[in-house]
């Protein structure tokens, strides 16, 4: 498999969009990353340029997702990385952008802290006794 794998650092930028769809459960949210780098010229830390990503998740990490964060949170993103070309729009502007279609997502541990809470799945199984019981 020659996917692309990126590990990015940055905050929600937008609310979690959460759809039930055919698939299954699926999420997205804009990403914004800003990296840091020491100016030497002022002797401080600066800020460069923002840049924007589409983050998507699918299934479970959808869920768990939309249950937990929110916008303005610092995570860290890990996932297959995509470029879109858009085809050129009635003036002729070209449209890039760059998606992310994540494998896992999680709170920035060193710019707060976390309780991590598992989930607990019932067996089908399980479940099936506890209908058939009741009728």
């Amino acid at each position: 498999m020659n996917d692309t794998l990126v590990t990015l650092i940055g905050h929600v930028a937008t609310q979690i969009d959460y759809k039930e769809t055919a698939n299954g459960p699926s999420a997205r949210f804009r990403f914004a990353v800003t990296p840091r780098y020491f100016d030497r010229r002022k002797d401080a830390w600066a800020d460069g340029s923002t840049s924007f990503y589409t983050v998507w998740a699918r299934r479970t990490l959808a869920v768990n997702l939309t249950g937990s964060v929110s916008v303005g949170e610092p995570l860290v993103v890990h996932g297959r990385l995509r470029v879109r070309d858009d085809p050129p729009d009635a003036e002729g502007n070209r449209w890039f952008s760059a998606e992310i279609d994540a494998t896992a997502i999680g709170h920035d541990l060193n710019r707060g802290t976390a309780a991590f809470r598992r989930v607990v799945r019932a067996e089908p199984a399980l479940m099936v006794t506890q209908k058939a019981a009741v009728v």
